[in-house]
């Protein structure tokens, strides 16, 4: 297969923004109740925004680790179902974060993007940033697994097949 057959050659998302965003908040509870905004939305690639919440802050003044592990998580999964649609059983597999720098209080973006996509597994990157900052505070890798699907039409607490499929669940 050439690389202008794979997914991620395509220059429009499997997945609409606003879909995504209704996906993290529904599908994802712990991480949608921190109020992530999808600013952008490409083909295996994404920017989401976490904005600022006291929340966040650990002692010290600077935003918490698991704040910006979530988000990350979140940007390497919606960078993914760009590529392959709505499959939401698509997991996390591993995940690595190197902390860079002390970011402050403020809004954390995330840029990810799918760098391998296999049949069975994607890998990806994501940078993660203070607002308003063009250095990097934390740098993310990881690998998510993908299952063998079928695609969805509803949030996985209300798993349904899309319509014109032969399989019921």
């Amino acid at each position: 297969m050439s690389a202008a057959d794979t997914p991620a050659a395509a220059s429009v998302p499997a997945m609409a923004k606003e879909e995504l965003e209704e996906l993290i908040r529904e599908g994802v509870p712990l991480v949608g109740n921190f109020g992530i905004v999808v600013d952008s939305l490409g083909a295996g690639t994404i920017r989401l925004r976490l904005p600022y919440k006291d929340d966040f802050v650990r002692p010290g003044g600077t935003v918490t680790g698991p704040a910006m592990f979530g988000l990350a998580d979140v940007a390497l999964y919606g960078a993914v179902l760009s590529l392959i649609g709505r499959v939401e059983l698509a997991v996390t597999t591993s995940m690595t974060i190197n902390f860079l720098r002390r970011p402050p209080p403020v809004a954390i973006i995330a840029e990810a993007r799918v760098l391998k996509l296999g049949k069975r597994l994607a890998y990806g990157e994501i940078l993660l940033f203070s607002e308003g900052d063009p250095e990097p505070v934390a740098h993310v890798t990881g690998t998510y697994s993908i299952p063998p699907h079928d695609p969805v039409a509803l949030a996985v607490s209300h798993y349904r097949i899309a319509e014109g499929s032969e399989k019921s669940v």
